[in-house]
């Protein structure tokens, strides 16, 4: 039996969680906000598994590569395709309710499927939908277990990762900050980091505030390998109001269309799959018809669906829609891109494992190899779900072996180390001037100028000491991490591929189709807040 902490509490912290306790480890489950808080709950479109007469592994398995732009490693591809339509079955046993017709459980299709192999629930409520379920599942298995009088499953939220403990090249658990202000010390065996994304990084996003990339961050600073960092996948259309809240891409699959300020419709003549091109394509064509426009955002027309189809299928933009004075069943909506999703993260292989031995990621959080330079839509979940799952399995091979990655080493004054120091600037940084620098500079289009003054600026700005930083403190210093590391990995990348395009390398170049892998110095491989005798209590998974 490990003891096991969990970071996080999206779909891949439950699982893993829940996969974990009956395995018969000892978990404790750790949650920076709410346990039913996460990026999870907000997903819209569904999650995608070949689970029809008229699909196969092999199909979505093509999709998912095309999607990647030649960066996807084709053996997590398979193990993602293979093992998915059993994740999702797992789902349902979980109690998960996707939504069904007089054929069985409904399914829809989205930009770049050749197939409509995805499945969602309450229509565009699939997020909220497998949250509650999990949520459910866990709280059960800790209300079991305590009711025992065991203590399997320990839940903690409203607790904040601030740093990982590393012991002699391993991590043996890590520093948390709780809701009353202390710093606590969890020893654990495995350390499994499902803590999401940083749509935070961007004054416009889809996720929540929470999404301040806090397990990035704890890694890259314990001295794992990361990967890809440079895409950001930037969904092409949130609702071009105060919030930003996305509009599915599975509207433009039931036949929504792209139009100017003026009407026209653009993308048939950029795209043979129009408004069902990939996302990185969609994204970049609406961003250059909003600038042609003066910055207006383009407006998406799903008024020939009709408002029983748009009401039944998509209650959650209906209700963004009307709490924005909108009525899209009568009239066109104004959407622009938003900052969506993260490819890259901290690197690991099949099995969830990073280069670190004792940690593990898992979900957005990681990068697989799965997604590539550019994900397919709705392998998010599914992402999620498959390798929690591989990762609680490989707990309980001993013998495993970490991964080694062929990883470069950067300077810590292009980095940060997030501590006050000689490579640190003098100001102070600022979240909301973080967020705008980088959706100028790191955002859909990008240059080598505007990266270059962008890393100067980096260079200058200093997060709050972590060794008293509150919270919101804390993630402003992981976001300064993260937008440095940015900023860095799209300067070395010299083409456009993917979610990564830069103006003055248009095009894509073969010999850089493979991944970045990159990691501190070994000279700052350390725990940035040690936890003291004095100022934490120490706790055992």
């Amino acid at each position: 039996m490990a003891r096991v902490l969990v970071v996080g509490s999206g779909l891949g912290g439950l699982i893993a969680a829940v996969r974990a306790t009956d395995a018969g480890h000892r978990v404790t489950l750790v949650t920076k906000a709410a346990l039913s808080d996460s990026n999870t709950r907000y997903a819209q479109g569904g999650i995608a598994a070949a689970l029809f007469p008229d699909d196969s592994t092999d199909a979505h398995i093509l999709d998912t590569l095309r999607a990647g732009a030649g960066l996807c490693d084709p053996a997590a591809v398979t193990v993602l395709c293979e093992e998915g339509p059993a994740r999702v079955r797992d789902l349902i046993r979980f109690g998960v309710d996707f939504d069904r017709d007089e054929s069985g459980i409904t399914r829809g299709l989205e930009a770049a499927h050749s197939r409509s192999r995805v499945l969602h629930a309450g229509g565009d409520a699939t997020g909220f939908a497998i949250e509650t379920a999990l949520v459910a599942t866990v709280q059960e298995r800790a209300d079991r277990a305590h009711a025992h009088g065991g203590d399997q499953i320990t839940i903690h939220d409203h607790t904040m990762l601030v740093d990982l403990v590393v012991d002699d090249g391993r991590v043996t658990g890590a520093t948390l900050l709780g809701p009353d202000g202390a710093r606590h010390t969890v020893a654990a065996d495995a350390v499994i980091l499902a803590t999401g994304g940083a749509g935070a990084l961007y004054k416009h996003t889809t996720n929540p505030a929470i999404a301040t990339g806090d397990g990035v961050a704890a890694a890259w600073r314990a001295g794992a390998t990361i990967a890809d960092v440079e895409f950001y996948q930037f969904h092409p259309t949130a609702l071009a109001v105060p919030g930003t809240p996305l509009v599915s891409e599975a509207v433009r699959g039931e036949g929504a269309v792209l139009l100017s300020s003026t009407g026209e419709r653009f993308m048939p003549a950029i795209h043979p799959d129009a408004e069902l091109a990939p996302r990185d394509i969609v994204a970049r064509s609406i961003a250059a018809q909003m600038k042609a426009q003066g910055g207006a955002p383009v407006l998406l027309d799903a008024t020939g669906l009709g408002r029983e189809l748009l009401e039944s299928r998509f209650p959650t933009i209906t209700a963004a829609c009307r709490a924005a004075g909108l009525d899209w069943a009568i009239e066109p909506i104004p959407v622009a891109p938003a900052a969506h999703y993260w490819m890259g993260g901290v690197a690991t292989d099949g099995w969830g494992r990073t280069s670190l031995p004792g940690l593990f990621a898992v979900g957005e959080v990681a990068r697989t190899g799965a997604h590539g330079a550019n994900r397919l839509a709705s392998n998010s979940l599914l992402e999620a779900a498959v390798f929690a799952d591989r990762a609680v399995r490989a707990l309980d091979h001993s013998t495993g072996r970490h991964p080694l990655f062929n990883a470069d080493t950067t300077d810590s004054t292009v980095a940060g180390d997030g501590t006050h120091s000689d490579a640190a600037g003098d100001s102070l940084v600022d979240r909301a001037t973080l967020q705008n620098l980088l959706w100028e500079a790191a955002g859909v289009h990008r240059s080598g100028t505007g990266l270059t003054a962008a890393a100067a600026t980096l260079a200058d700005w200093q997060a709050a000491d972590r060794a008293n930083a509150t919270v919101n403190e804390l993630e402003t210093g992981n976001l300064l991490d993260l937008g440095r590391l940015i900023v860095a990995a799209a300067l070395a990348r010299e083409e456009s591929r993917g979610a990564h395009h830069r103006a003055d390398f248009p095009g894509s170049r073969p010999e850089l189709a493979r991944p970045r892998f990159s990691r501190r110095p070994e000279s700052l491989w350390r725990t940035l807040v040690p936890a003291s005798s004095s100022a934490s209590e120490a706790i055992a998974c």
